[in-house]
């Protein structure tokens, strides 16, 4: 059978491969050091713990041993041990250099176990050899537990070694330096049993604590890299949303930003609720338009601009254009004007639109001059003659966006025009006010009277308007200086603030170090948080964590917690698995066969704990084997990796093997206690004191080595990985309650006359302190561990959002940039951008159309209308941006300005099928019978299409123009306010594009057609589309009918023979092949 193995999950919670991904992402430096920032927690506890311990213990041995004279000797080793142990250790937290911190942590963690071992081995010695007391070790195993648990000795080799040293020390101690007949009172056992029960409890403590450094380390590991990437995340969702506030304001300005920015993103989450459907990109003719009663609009108007667009090539022109915008905007955010747009040579903004400012006017003629003491900079750098012309006027506009496409912010009104004519009818050079202006600056600037433009101008003489020119003044040639000098001053702050590296480093130092509760009491305690100088976040997620459970008070959460996959079962079930084998050994050593099937038992408990121990690590057993080749696995084998892989998902079945495990112990731990007869026990052991005789050796089990077993059972079930937290404390006080209180009453005397630690010490004391010490200390360390897994998920889960609000954030910038760029430009800007160059093109040929409509008054009642006609012929471009790749540029005032063939995608659609049941295709569709008549491939070349496609692009805005006015007769509006004339410029030629602007990208074409084009529809006739003398010959290759119109002044170009292309009443084209039939049907009449 086939099958693939995959471990691509588990490998995420795979030591070697999350140390691997730690050196790869660069974080293992501070991997190492978040380690030993736990390590110094972990020292923390452990100094309380141990001082509890010695305070209980000593507490103990002053309050119920008969002799003290024999007491004070332990107490006071045990005191000064405890003194020394702290101070050692607290040398790890005085010391604030990692690399010295690494190999302090090596030398006190030998030289506390060396002293734990030499008072716990002394006190041994001296009570055995000076007041013939036989005593149990205190330390062995409570060193052992907190050698793998709290000390700071870093990795998992090296505790182990220490753990070993230890365990031998202990061995050797009991074997050579005392009568091991006596050391356990209750049965007759031979030396090499003895020893091998020891040996297999300290075999298991290792096991059980190398495998907590093991699963420690791969939770503590994984949360520093999710910590990472959640970090990584949050900046570059930051940079994302400051990148997507940029293009947006490039647009909007802020106040109506936020609107379109939350209906750009409930339209993509509405898209995904709907399984990824398109959902229909109108606003819902929604008008975002808002009043502005007093501002000031500047109009700029670089003279000679014409001839810059006809002689330069794209780079040059480009990068000149750059370079004057730029600085344009660099200037107007200085002085807080607001940049509304700029139509190739025409560059205009508003003071006072964003925020109210009293200094308006004052603001934008200062930015005037600056424009041009700019421009006379950049003309003596670049040696062109160009100038400008500036006209600055006061008053208030309609400010917003029209259409549902292309989304671009402008300004409407009759103080919007007159700023206009004042550019117009300004000279090169000077600022050109009104009289209202004027008044707001003339404390500030010297002027005098207007042109004879302005003075003989109609609309100024119909409404008496006054005009003042404004001279520039030498000193301002200072203020773009200290405007460059102030933007390089930002720039540069902003470059100092931080680089994504040091900010991560720091969000790295504030992770936690454990729940809140225990830690941070004892940490003021001990002075620790001035120590480190841990700044914790006062909006960190610990408070949605339980105090004692570490519970979610999110149940949702809580349940997707639990409900996650456990690749760390097979580290637990290992685990289970040498803590049943030592509790079934020990259960074999004092076996008297009083239980009967007891053998039957330990083999079915054998053969089920192996069954899981295959089960769970088979699959990382042929992950081993097979990684580097293919195999084909047999049946066996892939029903075996199901079954772990569906262990591993199911929280209800890992729960029923916990408690399987759990039952298990109980099982073999009851069958150890009805193997002894204590009536039986007491009669014999009462009668070998009096008689003087040794009792039988298998009449009982040895309350010591069981009451370890036990401690090591506490422990594991503890430690058990994705077990819900509460059950397993719950679940390890049971053991330790029923425990307990089976020993203390069924079989008290067992106990009482069992070995204790100290002299005159009871034994049940000392058996009550090693279960209490094992509980708490594990479950101090557990419940750190379950926070950093809690954690862990809670970043992951917050991760997951973060990618998902980067997505959001991603899609709203690629929807913005289409708003801004044509589409085939988003992906190459980009591009650009982050190579800090600049994007331009140039195109051989490429179809211009304007469409405006004509005595079209631009008030707040007639841009409503606007707003609708907009949003159609944007809806109408829909179908054009795909197939035909017609794309909008601009919107101004009432023209519609648009281009096709600015990408090179554009397929033939003449040599191609096209489907004749899309309204878009009809006019295509009409045309190919009739160029069947021309034998030329010149009909198939694409530049030729690109003129029949915007005809048809222009024939349908005619069109649907002619439907919003039909739907507008039963609205009651003024007719004058809205007709159905459009006059319609088209030209072809070679165009120039690019993005320019600072901190408002901006997309332009130049170049003679635009120019062309926009004489062609200024100058034409409402209800016709005008096209020049080479246009009208590539329509006619299509089959349509252009009329020559006579000779048209065209400025820059003077007088050019124009056309206009015929459409009958029904909005159709004439084409010339009906015309001809027409005229033979009327001759043969």
């Amino acid at each position: 059978m086939k099958y693939t193995l995959t471990y691509t999950n588990e490998l995420k919670w795979n030591c070697s491969f999350l140390r691997k991904k730690c050196k790869e992402v660069g974080i293992e430096e501070q991997y190492k050091e978040h380690q030993l920032r736990l390590s110094i927690s972990y020292i923390i506890v452990f100094q309380v713990l141990h001082f509890l311990f010695t305070v209980l213990h000593c507490t103990l041995l002053l309050t119920t041993c008969a002799e003290l004279d024999l007491i004070y000797v332990d107490v006071g080793c045990y005191s000064v041990c405890a003194v020394v142990v702290i101070a050692v250790m607290w040398a790890n937290v005085k010391v604030k250099s990692p690399s010295k911190l690494r190999w302090m942590t090596y030398v006190t963690s030998v030289i506390v176990t060396a002293i734990l071992v030499f008072v716990d081995l002394s006190l041994n010695y001296y009570h055995y050899h000076i007041n013939q007391w036989v005593l149990a070790s205190m330390y062995d195993s409570y060193v052992i537990l907190m050698i793998y648990i709290f000390f700071p000795i870093p990795y998992i080799f090296p505790p182990m070694a220490l753990a070993v040293y230890v365990s031998i020390l202990y061995i050797c101690y009991f074997v050579i330096f005392q009568n091991y007949d006596n050391q356990f009172r209750t049965g007759n056992m031979t030396r090499y049993s003895e020893t091998i029960v020891v040996l297999c409890n300290y075999i298991g403590l290792s096991v059980i604590g190398t495998g907590f450094r093991v699963m420690r380390e791969i939770v503590v590991r994984a949360s520093f890299l999710d910590r990472h990437q959640y970090v990584m995340e949050a900046n570059a969702l930051r940079s994302t949303r400051a990148r997507e506030r940029v293009f947006l304001h490039s647009i909007l300005p802020p106040q109506i930003a936020q609107p379109i920015q939350d209906e750009i993103r409930a339209r993509i989450e509405l898209s995904q609720k709907h399984h990824n459907m398109i959902v229909n990109n109108r606003r819902g003719r929604v008008i975002a338009i808002q009043m502005h009663p007093d501002v000031s609009i500047l109009y700029a108007d670089i003279v000679n601009y014409t001839h810059l667009t006809t002689t330069l090539s794209v780079k040059e022109l480009v990068t000149l254009l750059h370079e004057l915008y730029a600085r344009f905007d660099n200037a107007a955010s200085r002085y807080a004007v607001q940049r509304i747009k700029f139509l190739g040579d025409c560059y205009y903004c508003v003071a006072g639109l964003i925020k109210p400012d009293p200094a308006h006017a004052i603001c934008c003629v200062k930015l005037g001059l600056c424009m041009i003491d700019i421009i006379r900079e950049v003309r003596d750098e670049v040696q062109i003659g160009i100038d400008i012309r500036v006209g600055v006027h006061s008053g208030s506009l309609f400010a917003g966006v029209l259409g549902s496409a292309k989304l671009q912010y402008d300004i409407w009104g009759p103080d919007v025009l007159i700023a206009n004519k004042l550019e117009g009818t300004g000279m090169p050079g000077q600022v050109h006010v009104s009289e209202r202006t004027f008044e707001l600056i003339k404390n500030w600037f010297e002027a005098r009277p207007g042109t004879e433009a302005a003075r003989k101008d109609a609309y100024f003489q119909k409404f008496n308007i006054f005009t003042f020119l404004i001279d520039p003044i030498e000193n301002n040639k200072n203020i773009e200086l200290d405007l460059l000098e102030s933007f390089e001053s930002f720039s540069t702050k902003e470059l100092n603030e931080g680089t994504p590296e040091l900010l991560i480093n720091e969000e790295l130092k504030k992770m936690p170090l454990g729940p809140k509760g225990f830690n941070e009491p004892l940490t003021k305690m001990f002075n620790f948080f001035n120590l480190t100088k841990q700044k914790e976040s006062p909006k960190s997620s610990r408070p949605e964590i339980g105090l004692f459970l570490l519970h979610y008070r999110d149940p949702r959460l809580e349940c997707q917690y639990l409900h996650q996959p456990d690749y760390m079962l097979k580290y637990s079930v290992l685990q289970a698995w040498c803590c049943a084998m030592s509790l079934i050994y020990l259960q074999l050593v004092y076996d008297h066969e009083l239980v009967k099937g007891s053998y039957y038992l330990d083999f079915f408990l054998i053969f089920a704990f192996s069954v899981l121990l295959i089960l769970t690590w088979y699959k990382m057993i042929c992950f081993w084997v097979y990684a580097d080749r293919p195999h084909r696995f047999s049946e066996l084998s892939c029903a075996l990796f199901r079954i772990a892989d569906n262990l591993q998902r199911s929280l209800i079945k890992r729960i029923s093997i916990y408690i399987f495990i759990i039952v298990a112990y109980f099982a073999i731990i009851s069958v150890i206690l009805n193997d002894c007869d204590m009536d039986e026990f007491q009669k014999e052991h009462i009668d070998s004191i009096l008689y003087q005789y040794e009792v039988e050796s298998t009449m009982c089990f040895a309350p010591w080595a069981l009451t370890c077993m036990v401690c090591s059972i506490i422990t594991n079930g503890i430690i058990f990985t994705r077990i819900p937290f509460i059950m397993r404390i719950v679940i390890s006080l049971v053991v330790c309650v029923t425990y307990l209180s089976i020993m203390l009453y069924e079989f008290e005397y067992l106990v009482h006359i069992s070995l204790t630690t100290n002299p005159f010490f009871k034994s049940e004391s000392a058996h009550c302190l090693m279960i209490i010490s094992t509980l708490l200390a594990v479950y101090c360390k557990e419940r750190q561990a379950e926070f950093n897994n809690k954690m862990n998920y809670k970043w992951r889960v917050e991760l997951l959002k973060k990618q998902e609000d980067a997505r959001l954030a991603d899609q709203s910038i690629t929807i913005l940039l289409h708003n801004i760029l044509p589409a085939h430009v988003v992906n190459v800007y980009l591009t650009y951008l982050a190579k800090d160059e600049l994007y331009y093109e140039v195109y051989d040929c490429v179809a211009v159309m304007f469409a405006s409509l004509k005595n079209f008054e631009l008030t707040l009642s007639n841009l409503r209308v606007l707003n609708e006609i907009i949003s159609e012929f944007d809806r109408l471009l829909s179908f054009y941006r795909h197939g035909n790749v017609v794309e909008k540029i601009k919107i101004v005032g009432s023209t519609y300005m648009a281009a096709c063939g600015l990408d090179v995608r554009l397929s033939s659609l003449v040599s191609e099928k096209c489907h004749t049941t899309d309204s878009v295709f009809k006019e295509i569709v009409h045309a190919r019978p009739s160029m069947s008549v021309f034998s030329s491939d010149s009909f198939s070349n694409k530049k030729d299409e690109l003129v029949f496609v915007i005809a048809t692009f222009a024939l349908d805005l005619m069109r649907t123009l002619w439907v919003c006015n039909n739907d507008y007769k039963n609205v009651p509006i003024d007719r004058d306010v809205f007709t159905a004339d459009m006059s319609i410029g088209i030209s072809s030629g070679e165009v120039m594009a690019g993005v320019v602007g600072a901190s408002q990208v901006h997309y332009d074409i130049w170049g003679n057609a635009v120019n062309v084009a926009s004489r062609m529809d200024s100058t034409g006739v409402a209800g016709k589309i005008q096209v020049t003398e080479e246009t009208a010959t590539i329509l006619r290759k299509f089959g349509l009918v252009c009329s020559y119109r006579g000779m048209t002044f065209v400025k820059g170009l003077g007088t050019l023979p124009t056309y206009f292309v015929e459409v009958d009443n029904n909005y159709e084209f004439k084409y010339a092949r009906d015309i001809s039939s027409e005229d033979s049907q009327t001759d043969v009449n």
